[in-house]
């Protein structure tokens, strides 16, 4: 018995084995990891100083010295696109940590209270959901101010309520399971009841929608950006960085393609991550044993 019982942190690094064994996985990984190193390391892998301008050599095409090329005001692209990796992924984060800690709480709330709370809870959380979520993101921005902070607070107002509804779903699910009574009846502790069956399973699907929303927050976040109600000039931050060149499209193209690329990138491998574990966190969908 004791010889076949698996324990929860093998179980853990059993997971993570599968995950490189997934193609997409590995390619994901790759990837996240290439862009966490780069926004780490930006200050000493960066050629230039992504703030200095240089108008002797303003929009010069990609060069050995200028490996991106240069914007509209000399400013080699490169280094801030590796210094902008560092701002959107920071607010990629924070918008994360604010809307999932705090709509997985008024979820739990709201599931394990039940009755007029959470109606209440619910109703409010529909109220919020009512607005499409860019359009309400950019009203809450606009009202703040237009600033990468005041951004990050309007997305995470938005998002909340999506995590609200998932960890109440998963508390009335996970609450009425055979195993919940079984611990009950044996006379497990409430504090150790929530914490070891209830937090536990519960926790699962929020860490699979938490690490599929990265990539969404960055591009929510860039898109606030590019209509300038997010990051603001001199800021190395990819959705401005484009919005400053878009005007040169046609004649200059690298100026908005390189960050372009790199919200891409970033998106994509965040997105192939989460997916792998979300079929290996379900098993009607997992493919390895």
């Amino acid at each position: 018995m004791r010889k076949n019982k698996r324990h929860p942190k093998r179980q853990n690094i059993l997971l993570a084995l599968k995950i490189f064994r997934s193609p997409l996985g590995f390619v994901g990984i790759l990837l996240v990891i290439s862009v966490i190193l780069a926004a780490i390391l930006a200050d000493k892998i960066a050629p230039y100083d992504p703030y200095k301008i240089d108008l002797s050599r303003r929009l010069q095409p990609p060069s050995w010295r200028n490996v991106f090329g240069t914007d509209e005001l000399g400013r080699d692209i490169l280094s801030r696109v590796l210094f902008g990796a560092r701002t959107s992924l920071q607010a990629a984060f924070v918008i994360i940590g604010i809307s999932a800690g705090l709509g997985s709480a008024i979820g739990v709330l709201a599931g394990l209270s039940g009755g007029s709370i959470d109606d209440i809870v619910m109703r409010l959380t529909d109220a919020f959901l009512a607005f499409p979520y860019l359009i309400f993101a950019m009203l809450v921005s606009a009202v703040l101010g237009p600033s990468l902070y005041n951004a990050m607070l309007a997305i995470s107002v938005t998002w909340w309520p999506w995590y609200a509804r998932l960890a109440r779903g998963q508390v009335l699910y996970i609450k009425n399971q055979l195993y919940m009574e079984a611990a009950k009846a044996i006379g497990v502790s409430g504090v150790r009841l929530f914490t070891k069956y209830l937090f536990r399973n519960a926790f699962s699907p929020i860490i699979v929608q938490a690490t599929l929303d990265v990539g969404y927050a960055i591009l929510l976040s860039s898109s606030l950006s590019f209509i300038g109600l997010g990051a603001q000039p001199p800021l190395p931050e990819w959705g401005r960085m484009v919005a400053d060149g878009r005007q040169y499209l046609l004649s200059y193209w690298w100026v908005p393609l390189f960050p372009g690329l790199a919200i891409f990138v970033t998106v994509l491998g965040f997105n192939l991550i989460g997916d792998v574990i979300r079929d290996f966190a379900d098993p009607r969908t997992r493919k390895w044993r």
